[in-house]
């Protein structure tokens, strides 16, 4: 169906506003698909892209046109995206980068957002948060819930907005956020867990001493310099002093697999500073380090000190927390 013709079509105002969303994505097709096949020519964009983005994203200005916030409840199943923020190539598959795409063929306009938690390639989301400013005209054309819809019919299928609410104007889902939490889950069952690979680390067989990791975690809550737990390279020039507000290893049941939790509440968290803590608390686990290791990692504030990092695959941003 033709765009022109949407209008002589007896339809609801809704599926009327998808029809159209849909019929734009396709016509954008070509353009995306010309863009990608030039873009695979020149290099692969890395994480100097992604900070060039994500420092755009902490000076988002608020032209007099846009009056309103609205914010996004975000889910995504991180394996095939080249993590949250969006990169230079546009061939590059990024979260940031599908929702402002979709965003942009709703509004018919370049849409820069924001989220909570800037998740690497390969992590998962269960409770992202994404703010973004409109015009009063574009607030006033759809309701909350017709926009939720007309999201989820456009976005990459590993994509889901759970929710959409207006937010006090200037909001930010990463700058006004108070508290983020992260779950990591490590299976040890002898066999690889079918349904659940995508969202564990696969020990196969590895028996983890529970008791021992969560003495080793005690020695990283409270507010410390946590370099050794980050890649040396983003700790450069920038502040490692962070506050591990709870961090707990307890085991429990995933779609009938039994699995390990990692649960770790921060106020905010360096560049791979979740999956590092998982890798140095599993060396204890395994019995390779006493507990009182972990206390000489984080006083050590060198990298090399502190295990591997663990899997992406095992991480999942579960949920920020907002004042009121």
């Amino acid at each position: 169906m033709q765009p022109d013709l949407l209008a002589s079509v007896n339809i609801p105002a809704a599926d009327a506003e998808l029809a159209h969303g849909v019929v734009a994505a396709a016509e954008a097709t070509a353009k995306v698909a010309a863009e990608a096949a030039a873009a695979a020519e020149r290099p692969t964009a890395n994480a100097a892209d992604a900070d060039a983005a994500n420092a755009a994203d902490a000076d988002v200005a608020h032209p007099a046109f846009l009056a309103r916030t609205i914010a996004l409840g975000v889910q995504y199943l991180g394996t095939n995206f080249s993590g949250f923020a969006r990169q230079k190539e546009p061939h590059v598959l990024t979260v940031q980068g599908e929702l402002e795409r979709a965003l942009g063929l709703l509004y018919r306009r370049d849409v820069k957002t924001v989220c909570a938690g800037r998740t690497d390639a390969g992590v998962h989301a269960r409770g992202q948060v994404v703010t973004y400013d409109v015009s009063q005209e574009e607030f006033d054309h759809r309701t909350c819930k017709t926009l939720m819809r007309s999201l989820n019919a456009l976005v990459h299928d590993d994509i889901a907005v759970t929710w959409v609410e207006e937010r006090p104007l200037g909001f930010s889902a990463r700058f006004d956020a108070q508290w983020r939490e992260y779950h990591y889950h490590i299976c040890t069952l002898p066999y690889r867990p079918a349904l659940i690979t995508p969202l564990v680390w696969s020990l196969r067989g590895v028996d983890l001493d529970v008791d021992a990791m969560n003495a080793a975690a005690a020695h990283l809550v409270g507010e410390h310099d946590f370099k050794s737990f980050c890649m040396a390279a983003s700790a450069e020039g920038k502040t490692t002093m962070r506050n591990v507000m709870s961090l707990e290893v307890y085991p429990e049941t995933i779609m009938g697999y039994d699995v390990i939790t990692v649960r770790v509440v921060g106020n905010a968290f360096l560049h791979s500073m979740v999956r590092t803590i998982v890798g140095t608390l599993v060396e204890v686990g395994r019995g390779r380090k006493d507990p009182d290791w972990v206390g000489r990692v984080l006083a050590a504030c060198d990298r090399r000190a502190a295990g591997q990092n663990a899997p992406a695959s095992g991480l999942v941003f579960w949920h920020v927390e907002y004042e009121g």
